[in-house]
């Protein structure tokens, strides 16, 4: 289709727009990209010659008609576009121009898509826009619609800066003249406008990403090969101009490297073995800036087989107590009978002093449990092998307990008299009584922590009802304190005590402490019912404690708490006097028997 064809009408003209896109959007898609990363935003300003090809209203006929006026030529004009680039090859365009010649005008206002082909250094671009056009002369004015199709070269001079050395456009416009012309003359009524406009100017490319910098990949056929053996290389480019022959560059510390493009051989004869590396430069001579990219492959050289000398070590005796001294043997021969020697002795604990393939392992002070002894076997090549032994350091046989010790070791409850001790004397309130039953147990419990040294003790604080709850509380605190500083001053470690303030919690109930008193076998029967008598007393004084729990592996013992009656302060700790108490053995050795009889 001729763009002559495009003025037949509305349908032909949108068919000419579609195959215009259509043609555009096909060539851009088939032709490979060749400028990267294009700018997002371009803006042309210029000059632009417009002829409109179509004739407007003129004077009148003088037989009742319209004149036709064909409008010249206008070479005065101004000509701006904007694009938005979308893709690299795709962009939404806005378009003004305007013409002028004498007293006539042209303008339109356009927008629709453009397809770009970036070449290196050039671009080729083609549009199609939909307009809105405007025609003032001296006679008439008014507003059409209208279309845009063509194309122009643009030439790259800096990022940011083209010249746009041509573009050329067919315009159509379609306008309405009805108000000034009859129904006879339809041409002029409704006239349609065949044009070309032309246009020149500058591109300022805004926007758009950095260029992606060119990577390169290299690799190898083989990561390992024997001495002599060639190895093949193959290096890839990326982000590099498809349309460009690339140059490759070659180099290795391993062998003569011969490359062809992307491909090189690595000949390794006579190389020694050990590891290598082959290096690829890959560049692209038609790029000036960010055109060059390197990679490097490794792969090893293998020397004939050597075989590395074998070993085995043991340990004699395998297990004992520490301080039993161990022999470590070792045995090493070489598959290639070469000579081969044995050192490098170390061990995992206790000591270790070799002198060749036997050493002795000293294990005084060291911990129960496995320990490694390691070797090593060197042969004249330099080859070497490790092997290692065990022996078992056997954990100490446990601490004999003393057997009487511990049944002995029977714990009592501490009594304390009323109200001590104070604050202001916090040493005070351990009667004689019971510094003895403190002091015996201070020695029994330093012997018992020799064969187990972590048991310890719980001392806990009590107080009876009578006082206030902080006053109680505070009481009891004084008095598991006074019971652990003196335990502690007779040499019981202070890590092996623990204490708890109880206050009057917990304390014993009356049933509690008849139950006590009737298990205790130091009360006669007679000193029995004297003590039921004064139970009030008696639950007072029995609550005025520090009770004593032994914790050892396992094993708990808590204290008895049975009332120390027949102590010679016992009325100190009830509330009495002492001399009261002295007394009551002469009750003891009276005559009852003798009135038996």
């Amino acid at each position: 289709m001729s763009l002559g064809r495009c003025s037949r009408g509305k349908q032909t003209i949108w068919l000419c727009f579609f195959l215009t896109l259509c043609l555009v959007l096909s060539a851009s898609v088939v032709l490979a990209q060749d400028q990267e990363n294009p700018p997002k935003v371009d803006f042309f300003a210029g000059y632009q010659w417009l002829n409109p090809g179509g004739n407007i209203p003129g004077g009148p006929d003088g037989s009742g008609g319209v004149l036709p006026f064909k409008l010249p030529s206008m070479a005065k004009g101004v000509g701006l576009a904007l694009g938005y680039n979308f893709h690299p090859n795709f962009a939404l365009e806005g378009d003004w121009g305007w013409n002028s010649k004498d007293s006539n005008e042209f303008s339109t206002f356009s927008i629709g898509p453009r397809a770009t082909y970036r070449g290196q250094g050039i671009n080729l671009f083609a549009h199609t826009l939909l307009s809105n056009n405007h025609i003032t002369t001296s006679a008439t004015s008014g507003n059409g619609i209208g279309a845009i199709l063509g194309g122009g070269i643009d030439l790259n001079i800096v990022k940011h800066l083209s010249i746009r050395v041509i573009e050329a456009d067919y315009q159509w416009a379609r306008h309405n003249f009805a108000s000034q012309v009859s129904p006879s003359q339809p041409d002029l009524r409704r006239p349609s406008y065949s044009g070309a406009r032309l246009r020149t100017g500058v591109v300022l490319n805004l926007g758009g990403a950095p260029p992606v910098a060119p990577t390169a990949a290299c690799s190898v056929d083989h990561a390992e090969v024997m001495q002599g053996e060639p190895v093949t290389a193959t290096a890839t480019g990326s982000n590099f101009n498809p349309k460009h022959t690339l140059s490759y560059a070659w180099s290795g510390n391993g062998g003569p490297v011969t490359g062809k493009d992307g491909t090189a051989t690595i000949d390794t004869k006579g190389v020694a073995g050990g590891n290598y590396t082959v290096t690829s430069h890959i560049s692209d001579p038609k790029v000036k800036k960010n055109g060059e990219a390197s990679c490097t492959a490794n792969y090893a050289v293998k020397e004939p087989p050597k075989n590395p000398p074998t070993m085995s070590c043991s340990a004699s005796p395998t297990s004992g107590q520490a301080g039993t001294p161990v022999t470590v043997t070792c045995s090493c021969t070489s598959p290639d009978g070469v000579p081969v020697t044995v050192s490098g002795w170390s061990s995992s604990g206790g000591s270790i002093s070799g002198n060749g393939n036997v050493a002795t392992l000293t294990t005084t002070g060291a911990s129960p449990g496995a320990i490694t002894v390691n070797a090593t076997c060197t042969d004249s090549r330099g080859l070497t092998a490790n092997s290692s032994a065990q022996a078992t350091v056997e954990a100490p046989p446990p601490p004999v307990v003393d057997k009487q010790l511990e049944a002995r070791l029977a714990l009592h409850s501490v009594y304390f008299p009323t109200a001590q001790p104070t604050v202001k004397d916090p040493n005070a309130g351990l009667v004689p009584s019971q510094e003895q039953t403190l002091l015996t147990l201070a020695t029994d419990f330093k012997k018992y922590l020799e064969a187990k040294p972590d048991a310890h003790l719980t001392l806990e604080g009590h107080a009876d009802v009578r006082g206030s709850v902080p006053y109680n509380q505070a009481l009891s605190e004084r008095r598991v304190a006074r019971v652990k500083s003196y335990l502690v001053s007779n040499g019981v470690p202070e890590a092996n005590i623990e204490t708890k303030a109880l206050g009057d919690q917990h304390n014993l109930t009356a049933a509690e402490v008849k139950a006590s008193v009737d298990e205790n076998q130091d009360l006669t029967k007679e000193e029995r019912a004297r003590v039921l008598r004064n139970m009030k007393t008696i639950i007072w004084a029995s609550n005025r404690r520090v009770d004593i729990t032994l914790n050892a592996a396992g094993q708990t013992q808590t204290s008895v708490r049975h009332y120390p009656f027949n102590a010679t302060d016992s009325l100190t700790l009830i509330g009495g006097r002492e001399a009261a108490k002295k007394a009551t053995p002469a009750k003891k050795v009276t005559k009852k028997p003798a009135t038996k009889k």
